[in-house]
């Protein structure tokens, strides 16, 4: 069987995209892994599908790179957005569709034409988060589970092993959680890096990982909205939203998304580490 895709990042969130509107790809977790592999595989921090909804205009289905299902992912909502429209799943730059953790509007920003395009503004998405639940000191799930660890020094923070303990410390047990590590500049600035669950690394980014941090520092930390997060690899995401003390509201998060490469993959031919897939 062979599968046509497209690889996108967002803010140096890589991801694999597939047009899954007939239903027809395989969802077991051995092939969805050999994917997401690097080196044997077309390699990515997540598999997203889109398929058909009977209620919006359609459906992200979102998987790590181990092949376990997320409930939601806010960069590879971003750019599932920017491919949906490209194939004719979303008929406008505004759009609303479902995921596990909710259901996500979104909408894709058309720079001025004089806008000079590279890197960093590729093509702006902006996506409504689902609303948050679970704030606690530095913990908030902002459509999948985040524990925020303030930092002076980021750059010396020990992501892997200090995020690897927290992610499977028996206070999150038994799903576990993502990890932030944070420098907050107040009032509207903070910087960074992300132990991501089921990649069990750190990623080029996060955008849930982002909105948590955001609403942990105006819950917790002496911000306000709207703020701007900076990814390890550069990029900025910017997160807006209201706070009433109590609760957020309106919580949206923006950056550019780009197109990487697509291409074509044989599902019969990957490593699934149990032969070939039939």
């Amino acid at each position: 069987m062979r599968v046509r895709f497209l690889k996108m990042h967002g803010a140096g969130n890589d991801f694999v995209l597939v047009d899954d509107r007939e239903g027809t790809f395989p969802v077991v977790r051995e092939v969805l892994a050999a994917i997401g592999a690097r080196g044997t595989g077309v390699g990515c921090e997540g598999i997203i599908l889109v398929q058909k909804s009977d209620r919006l205009d359609f459906r992200m289905k979102f998987f790590n790179p181990d092949g376990s299902e997320a409930e939601m992912c806010g960069n590879g909502a971003r750019c599932v957005a920017a491919f949906a429209r490209e194939i004719g799943a979303a008929k406008a730059d505004r759009m609303r569709f479902e995921t596990l953790a909710g259901d996500v509007s979104a909408e894709i920003i058309r720079p001025p034409a004089a806008q000079p395009l590279n890197r960093l503004t590729a093509q702006l998405v902006k996506v409504w988060m689902t609303d948050p639940k679970d704030l606690r000191e530095n913990f908030v799930n902002s459509g999948v589970p985040h524990c925020i660890v303030p930092v002076d020094d980021l750059a010396r923070a020990d992501v892997a092993g200090e995020g690897r303990r927290i992610r499977y410390s028996d206070e999150f047990a038994p799903d576990g959680t993502n990890v932030d590590f944070v420098t907050y500049r107040a009032p509207h600035d903070a910087d960074i890096r992300t132990y991501e669950r089921g990649v069990e690394a750190e990623t080029g980014a996060c955008g849930t990982g982002s909105v948590a941090a955001a609403l942990v520092g105006v819950a917790q930390h002496g911000m306000a909205f709207p703020v701007a997060v900076h990814t390890a690899k550069g990029y900025e995401l910017v997160i807006g939203g209201e706070f009433d003390g109590k609760a957020f509201r309106d919580v949206t998060l923006t950056g550019p998304v780009a197109r990487v490469f697509e291409g074509e993959i044989d599902l019969d031919s990957l490593d699934t580490g149990k032969g070939n897939f039939r």
